[in-house]
């Protein structure tokens, strides 16, 4: 899956770790968790979602969402930075931990390509959703008989 115009490599990984599920996101990290220090502990809380009419309409308040986020270091230093909906700490502690060790990695490393694979795959799982839904459209239409 490429990256639109607008979005940052980092903003990609990103949002694929954030779709992505806990298990996906532990095959990625491995067994072995690099040495990291806690920053800010998986907390979780609440964020506001918004929507448009229409998809492109007025804004308005959806409701709400529960998200769990977490900020690690490297031993090297990296920091990574993560935001998980739901209530899952671990997960939120995985992905902070890739997005430090995605930013120290150059982008032709082992790991991006498992990004890259990871984002193929959930574009594949939203086409197929996509058509699914439209395998179900029902199109209704006015007939006029007779004036």
């Amino acid at each position: 899956m490429t990256m639109t115009p607008e979005q940052t490599p980092r903003q990609r990984w990103m949002a694929i770790l954030a779709r992505a599920s806990r298990t996906e996101i532990a095959d990625l990290v491995g067994p072995d968790l690099p040495g990291h220090e806690v920053l800010k502990a998986p907390e979780t809380g609440t964020v506001m979602v918004e929507g448009r009419a229409g998809g492109a309409g007025r804004r308005f308040n959806l409701g709400e969402a529960t998200v769990t986020r977490c900020v690690v270091r490297l031993d090297g230093g990296a920091m990574g930075f993560s935001y998980a909906l739901g209530r899952d700490a671990r997960k939120a502690r995985l992905a902070a931990i890739l997005d430090a060790r995605l930013q120290i990695e150059g982008p032709d490393g082992a790991l991006h390509g498992a990004i890259d694979v990871l984002a193929d795959r959930q574009h594949t799982a939203r086409d197929l959703a996509s058509r699914k839904a439209a395998a179900t459209k029902v199109d209704f239409f006015t007939l006029v008989r007779g004036a």
